[in-house]
């Protein structure tokens, strides 16, 4: 299927890896031109390098921490108006709650909520003035089903799903969608250490624990980053005008609902 956004203008944040990589590589090979960001610049320029070769795609790498203002002025500075946005940031610490202050609170905040929403801001009135306009939203399975240990990610990233329900109604009509990404248990380095820190207190090994978890998921396997970009893509796609304020959870059929 051609998805109908060759030659458009993409920012896709926190893309030298995992789940922002997969996105970024996927809209890349639909012939989107590329801005990504991550705060580590060997990574990310590494990263341009391969989907400049493997997909021909224009793209320019932008180093620097998205969840601060000069990180998002950097970024919008090299794709000032674009027609797609990957909203992206990598996820707080897990940990108990008894141990968390205001400080944890407020950065878990501006990562994973203030920081989506100055960049809808900062994109949207420009996406609205050209008909045309595709926000993505990379959150949690945990906005659905909360995971204990990472309370400061299901709170943050419920504010902000609970933000977009709003104004995504409003934007519609524009031809402007915004919708949430909401992935499970994805090969990635978040994953990974999550995985350690509960092993740890388990008394058992990393490797032990993944096996398990692998094996509860009724998929039997965790995702791949190159599927979670496919569903991205499709959801920046010119055909996916007529969805919106929606959370399409991946997660191997693991959350246990009928809706």
């Amino acid at each position: 299927m051609d998805l109908g956004i060759k030659g458009k203008s993409a920012l896709v944040c926190a893309a030298s890896k995992g789940l922002g990589k997969g996105c970024a590589l996927a809209l890349g090979r639909e012939g989107v031109n590329l801005v990504i960001t991550a705060r580590g610049k060997e990574a990310l320029e590494a990263t341009a390098e391969e989907i400049r070769q493997s997909t021909g795609a224009k793209v320019i790498a932008v180093a620097g921490d998205i969840t601060t203002a000069e990180g998002r002025a950097a970024a919008l500075a090299a794709c000032p108006h674009p027609d797609i946005l990957v909203n992206n940031a990598g996820g707080p610490p897990p940990g108990d709650f008894r141990n968390w202050t205001r400080e944890d609170w407020l950065k878990a905040l501006d990562a994973n909520m203030l920081t989506p929403i100055e960049l809808i801001k900062a994109t949207v009135d420009g996406m609205i003035a050209r008909k045309f306009g595709r926000i993505v939203n990379i959150t949690s399975g945990a906005v659905k089903m909360p995971i204990p240990e990472l309370g400061l990610s299901n709170g943050a990233r419920t504010g902000l799903t609970g933000f977009v329900a709003g104004i995504a109604r409003q934007t519609v009509q524009h031809n402007v969608t915004i919708n949430g990404l909401l992935p499970g248990p994805f090969d990635t380095d978040r994953l990974r250490g999550n995985l350690a820190f509960n092993a740890q207190k388990l008394g058992k090994t990393a490797a032990e624990l993944a096996q398990a978890r692998a094996q509860a998921n009724p998929a039997k396997r965790f995702g791949s980053i190159e599927e979670f970009g496919a569903a991205c893509a499709f959801l920046c796609s010119a055909h996916a005008g007529y969805i919106t304020g929606q959370n399409l959870l991946m997660d191997g059929g693991a959350f246990p609902g009928t809706l």
